[in-house]
């Protein structure tokens, strides 16, 4: 059984250029290491070995990378005014007059410094098709919480 990676089309572009990144990057890092190879004496070659090990990074990202697109189920935003992947949402957490702003992605996505949650996570979960004004009980490990819905868009 195939597991596909629920992810949106922003994460699939950003993995996409990732990959042209590394790919252009390939012949300089090829050439240090052929570089580093003629210096003599391998065994004692610290650039040759730090050279390959660079290399080798590089070349499992990039397999790394082009599995996630090659396993990556798109999904499209839809606008039908709740909770999806893809949508922007706006929170406020019970006990804080602030409100916060997040997006909904995939899994592999997920960067809540950049304000990208998951859609399976336990914050994702509670909101998940949703609507605004709805509120939403996160089951945290911590301990349970509300948080209501202010806009979805």
């Amino acid at each position: 059984m195939v597991y596909y990676q629920k992810m949106t089309p922003e994460g699939y572009k950003e993995i996409e250029d990732e990959i042209a990144k590394l790919k252009k990057d390939r012949p300089r890092r090829i050439k240090i290491l052929q570089q580093a190879r003629a210096l003599g004496d391998l065994s004692e070659n610290t650039e040759y070995t730090e050279a390959k090990r660079d290399l080798g990074h590089l070349q499992s990202r990039l397999r790394y990378l082009g599995k996630q697109l090659k396993y990556a189920e798109v999904i499209e935003a839809k606008n039908d005014g709740k909770v999806n992947m893809g949508s922007s949402v706006v929170l406020k957490f019970e006990d804080d007059d602030e409100t916060e702003e997040y997006k909904i992605v995939g899994r592999m996505e997920a960067d809540l410094a950049k304000g990208k949650i998951a859609f399976d996570s336990p914050l994702g979960q509670a909101i998940m098709k949703k609507s605004a004004g709805e509120t939403g009980v996160v089951e945290a490990p911590a301990g349970s919480y509300s948080v209501k819905i202010v806009e979805v868009k």
